[in-house]
């Protein structure tokens, strides 16, 4: 299987064959496992390396003093969490894996020599960036403006396009690992929201969740029931740019 870093960047911009490979061997180092539910770098430590998902799913998330927890993002294969992230004397949130999870650390001395030697990827991570903080802006949007049954169908379609990018999908379906309380921290809802909406997208048959996949039977469907709009995932960025080389 294609390096999922690899398949995400190409989505932003054209990688050349030595871009590839170096990808490769930066990402093939320190190899790290985490069960799931293991908090992997907690509110309050040093960051030191940059962590690149390989396999698996892993949040990022705020818990209050009583124990209510808040699910700001979550990390799927090919994603780095926070490449800036060391410049930070100490971590304003927590990185947990939700299943189990296999990442690479990366070295920011490496991290830094990569993006010198390779213009491309150098581009094609602050395209990253800005997707990401554009997806934070969108699940602002989720939890302030729409519906229950909404912020869950956005929800899924945007996992569903992300994993796509990676080439996760299976035609109609995606791994679903999110359970209700996690949907529910995810939206700002309670889990008896969410179990209502839920149901009330099954029964529009527009998805179906079983054995942790979700099948999605009509996406532009759902995209309608969500009010979704993927350009903020700007997944259009290399068709729009045929002139772009790899360096």
């Amino acid at each position: 299987m294609e390096n999922p870093l690899v398949a995400k960047l190409q989505q932003f911009a054209r990688l050349s064959c030595e871009s590839k490979a170096a990808l490769h061997t930066h990402t093939n180092g320190r190899v790290c496992h985490y069960g799931a539910h293991e908090d992997i770098i907690s509110e309050g430590d040093r960051p030191y390396v940059i962590r690149l998902i390989l396999t698996g799913w892993a949040y990022r998330y705020k818990q209050l003093n009583d124990g209510r927890r808040q699910i700001l993002a979550l990390s799927l294969p090919g994603d780095l969490c926070d490449h800036n992230v060391f410049v930070l004397r100490e971590m304003d949130h927590t990185l947990s894996s939700l299943t189990p999870v296999t990442l690479a650390e990366i070295t920011p001395a490496a991290f830094h020599a990569l993006t010198l030697a390779h213009p491309c990827i150098a581009q094609a991570l602050w395209w990253e960036t800005l997707v990401n903080v554009a997806t934070q802006r969108e699940w602002t949007t989720n939890m302030g403006c729409r519906y229950a049954a909404e912020r869950l169908a956005h929800l899924f379609c945007e996992i569903f396009y992300r994993l796509r990018g990676v080439g996760l999908t299976e035609e109609a379906s995606c791994p679903m690992p999110l359970t209700q309380t996690d949907l529910a921290d995810a939206t700002g809802m309670t889990t008896v929201h969410v179990n209502r909406s839920l149901q009330e997208l099954r029964a529009e048959r527009l998805i179906t969740i079983k054995q942790r996949r979700l099948t999605i039977p009509d996406l532009a469907a759902l995209e309608r029931r969500a009010l979704f709009n993927p350009s903020y995932l700007h997944l259009y960025h290399i068709g729009q740019r045929r002139d772009t080389k790899g360096d």
